[in-house]
């Protein structure tokens, strides 16, 4: 079947959706998503919005999941043997070194990810999911490529697991090295207003539609693509790869039962968007209305209009007040009413995009801020629970395949380590068990006093937990409890020897330990010599 064909087979069910995410996109970021026939080579005015309540809060929301999904500072990702293995295949005494080097690994995936462009497309299409619910990304040789909705078509089975992707995207015959038309001839696409037609005079500047058609093997359970241009497949286009490490990520931000496509977070709120915008265009114009001043001169009044408009600042001329009056709107009291209503949409807009809204006033505490902040990442775990499965997922597959086909990672056994992914919602899971961690102590702290932390809370154990909750990894850093016991005995041993060696040399300076006045003061010296040295080290021989 030629990909063009299944494209536009495939078209008719999206188009629903095109239309709902471009009535999104135009009311938050108008250059996101265009209909289907919107090229950039036309180069057309797009629609301003009113207000900018719903790009910030797409911005906002965007930046908040993009540093969740891949913080920059930590890693996304652990690799891990299962407990099951331990005891079994593997000595758990190796744990330690086993996990230093999966740290190491860990490491080299992120600073390869560090170097790269993922983030900057990571942020484009999680902009792309929140305004129109679906994205494609592609993860090529060269780094990220996002595909917006109105670029590609998807096909799912029952289970709503893709079986077909069809992108299109223009490209320049000369970069795909395709013979240059005769143009002299006409050219029945152009001349219809095709999206083939020439761009120019000259024909190297004529973009050709290029489809790629990528479809799931039931056969040997790997996927296969091609690249169309013309009805013909490009030389050197057909490649393959695994079931579980795709390079076409198709993403979406809401799914519903029995839908190939998912739906934005715009698009819950589009409602409010609509009225916000319509108030905020009735505001604006109307105080440009009220803002212009306008004088009326009586007919029959001899002040002159010349006269009162040459008057400059504090000139006196000849007239009565009544002659002249001042064109007055008189719409304050609907104008405050429209403005309360924008206040209460860009409020509720705000709330659900997580716009941390800090109350402003002399009393605002950090714990106030800590907890507000604490909240809107509650909110968030909704929003992962998708992405997770569907990018995140994936996304650590194909970068460990392609790491490791390359030589760059060493191949992990099979059945032994597991890659789990400890950002999205473990991440905020484990910024729950930090809070209920903290505030348990402190509340046995105020209630019961510091004294019962040292007394009934074992204070390894809630370190390595702290610890774990954090992320952080604790070897070599926080020191065992036979490590704390050895220094602690060896602290004791010295401050003992120390005392004795105090209490020797007191007893020395006494007159009976004199040798010239007591013959039996060497004897005496040697036996408390003696018994120091055993109460220091008792395992010492006398």
């Amino acid at each position: 079947m030629k990909a063009q064909q299944r494209y536009d087979e495939l078209q008719t069910e999206r188009q629903v959706f095109l239309d709902v995410a471009h009535e999104c996109s135009q009311l938050t970021l108008p250059y996101l998503i265009s209909r289907d026939n919107d090229y950039s080579t036309a180069h057309k005015r797009l629609y301003t919005p009113w207000q900018s309540v719903g790009a910030k809060s797409v911005v906002t929301l965007a930046s908040k999941l993009m540093l969740a999904l891949l913080p920059p500072q930590t890693s996304f990702f652990k690799l891990q043997v299962r407990d099951d293995k331990f005891g079994e295949d593997l000595d758990p005494q190796i744990r330690s070194e086993l996990d230093m080097s999966f740290s190491k690994m860990e490491r080299m995936v992120m600073d390869k990810i560090n170097g790269s462009n993922d983030r900057v497309v990571v942020h484009q299409a999680v902009k792309h999911l929140i305004v129109g619910g679906n994205s494609l990304i592609f993860m090529g040789k060269e780094g990220l490529k996002n595909y917006p909705l109105n670029r590609f078509v998807v096909n799912r089975d029952g289970n709503g697991n893709v079986i077909e992707i069809v992108t299109k995207e223009l490209i320049s015959r000369q970069v795909l090295g395709l013979p240059t038309p005769d143009t002299t001839k006409p050219n029945s696409v152009s001349a219809g207003g095709g999206l083939q037609g020439s761009t120019g005079s000259n024909p190297f500047d004529q973009d050709v539609e290029v489809y790629t058609y990528v479809k799931l093997d039931k056969s040997n359970g790997r996927w296969t693509w091609y690249q169309e241009a013309e009805g013909k497949q490009l030389p050197d286009s057909r490649s393959t790869a695994p079931k579980n490490a795709s390079p076409w990520l198709v993403l979406r931000f809401n799914t519903f039962d029995g839908e190939a496509y998912g739906r934005g977070r715009v698009e819950e709120f589009l409602g409010d968007l609509k009225s916000l915008e319509g108030l905020s265009q009735a505001m604006v114009e109307g105080s440009a209305a009220a803002a212009k001043v306008v004088f009326l001169v009586s007919p029959s009044s001899t002040t002159k209009p010349q006269t009162l408009a040459k008057a400059g600042n504090g000139a006196i001329i000849q007239g009565r007040p009544d002659d002249v009056q001042v064109v007055q709107v008189g719409k304050t009291a609907d104008f405050k009413t429209a403005a309360e209503m924008i206040n209460t949409l860009s409020q509720r807009i705000q709330d659900a995009f997580m716009v941390l809204n800090i109350r402003q006033s002399e009393r605002t505490t950090a714990e106030e801020v800590r907890l507000t902040q604490l909240e809107l990442e509650q909110q968030l775990g909704g929003l992962f629970s998708l992405l997770t499965v569907e990018f995140l997922k994936p996304y650590l597959d194909r970068t460990l395949m392609v790491l490791q086909r390359s030589g760059q990672l060493p191949k992990l056994p099979k059945g032994i380590v597991s890659p789990t992914i400890v950002a999205g919602v473990n991440a905020l899971g484990r910024g729950q068990d930090r809070e209920s961690l903290i505030q348990f102590i402190t509340t046995i702290a105020t209630t019961m006093g510091p004294e019962a932390i040292q007394k009934y809370v074992n204070p390894d154990e809630y370190i390595k937990r702290l610890a774990t909750a954090q992320g952080i990894d604790i070897l070599n850093l926080v020191k065992s409890m036979s490590e704390v016991q050895g220094e602690m005995q060896k602290a004791q041993q010295a401050v003992t020897q120390n005392e004795l060696v105090k209490q020797a040399g007191q007893f020395a300076s006494a007159p009976m330990m004199d040798p010239s006045k007591n013959p039996q003061a060497q004897e005496m010296m040697n036996g408390i010599a003696g018994q120091g040295a055993a109460q220091a080290d008792p395992n010492a021989q006398g």
